[in-house]
């Protein structure tokens, strides 16, 4: 059974998107600053974040807290 979610702006994202989002928004470099996690700071790549972020709960959290936080702060004309 699938639930329509009207309300949930994660609703429909991949992770991909988000953190693909977040790095055009801050650049891994302020990324790494904003979210003090080691595949944002050294060496970092989408693909190894992925990884990582699919694999660890509490840093997918941060990711998609930092995204709804983008989201809410963005001017209406985007």
């Amino acid at each position: 059974m699938t639930t329509a979610q009207p309300k949930n702006p994660l609703h429909g994202v991949t992770l991909e998107t988000i953190l693909n989002e977040l790095v055009a928004h801050y650049g891994w470099e302020a990324l790494g600053r904003e979210i003090e996690i080691r595949c944002f700071t050294h060496d970092p790549s989408i693909s190894s974040s992925l990884k990582f972020l699919r694999r660890t709960p509490w840093a997918r959290e941060r990711v998609e807290s930092l995204y709804l936080y983008v989201l809410r702060h963005k001017p209406a004309a985007e």
